[in-house]
């Protein structure tokens, strides 16, 4: 079993293919079954079964031994990493997961940032749900997540705090007030976003002593926004999915106050490779910047 074989497996797992596994690596077809009949050869066990229908699919074992695939992987990167950080080069993969309002919002810079001092090292970035960004994490897939807290299973920085707004048509009979309290959404049909938005306006509502009458429940803060500038419903939003505005779309600030958290989660602190310390280290520090430039 070799460095080869183990990407070459994780290759297939990944693209569902001998052939793409194969032009990803340099290989031919015959040279990739070659090498993963070998490797299951050596383990004693299946790892990949074809299905007429489903394509490949991974066993039970398989999968499980592609977890444990993905952390060498990541113990050979690391051993490259600090090998060229030893010779003054920096180098690395940089695997990110985010969901849509962070990956819009804070990850272009991060990249941008890295790739103008960095240019060796390269970024990958996975745009999912909240929910999914924790699998990828689990199961090796990505080195570090944007989630939203809480979560006990992985090691988590906080990077941004922003502030929930009300967002609404500009002609709502509420459009006079500057700051809208929650029981005057008490009768209002909300409209709220998935992926970790829940929460955070539940609490508000419940503070606020007001009755949450969800109409609508999207997962994308664009669909959202043109949901509010027809007139659809009323939203509470995060000031990261406010930084564009459609027409005819205004904000307005929430009594009692709403905020939710933004962290950086990561397997485990301590093992990180340095190429993900330094995405983490220039993420912290464009953060820092945004919350003192962005209005509240």
């Amino acid at each position: 079993m070799n460095n080869n074989q183990i990407r070459l497996f994780v290759k297939i797992a990944e693209t569902g293919s001998f052939t793409k596994a194969g032009q990803d690596m340099n290989m031919t077809q015959p040279a990739v079954s070659r090498a993963i009949s070998a490797l299951e050869d050596e383990l004693a066990v299946k790892l990949l079964l074809r299905d007429r229908r489903s394509g490949l699919m991974l066993t039970d074992i398989g999968k499980r031994i592609l977890i444990i695939f993905r952390e060498i992987i990541i113990g050979y990167d690391k051993v490259e990493q600090e090998i060229s950080a030893e010779k003054g080069l920096e180098k690395g993969v940089i695997r990110i997961g985010a969901f849509p309002v962070a990956a819009a919002q804070l990850i272009p810079g991060v990249i941008r940032s890295i790739s103008a001092r960095y240019p060796e090292i390269e970024i990958s970035l996975a745009e999912g749900t909240v929910a999914e960004v924790k699998e990828w994490l689990a199961a090796r897939v990505i080195d570090v997540g944007l989630i939203i807290p809480p979560d006990d299973e992985f090691d988590t920085v906080p990077l941004f705090r922003e502030k929930l707004y009300a967002v609404l048509q500009d002609d709502h009979p509420l459009r006079h007030k500057e700051v809208i309290c929650v029981k005057d959404l008490e009768d209002e049909p909300m409209l709220i976003c998935r992926s970790g938005y829940e929460p955070p306006v539940v609490d508000l509502f419940r503070r606020g002593g007001s009755n949450l009458k969800v109409k609508y429940e999207v997962s994308s803060f664009l669909t959202a926004l043109n949901m509010i500038k027809e007139g659809l419903a009323v939203g509470v939003m995060s000031q990261l999915s406010l930084l564009s505005l459609p027409p005819n779309v205004i904000i307005r600030e929430l009594s009692p106050d709403a905020y939710r958290d933004i962290h950086l989660a990561v397997n485990v602190l301590d093992e990180l490779s340095i190429a993900a310390k330094l995405f983490m280290d220039t993420a912290l520090e464009l953060a820092g910047n945004m919350e003192s430039t962005i209005p509240s």
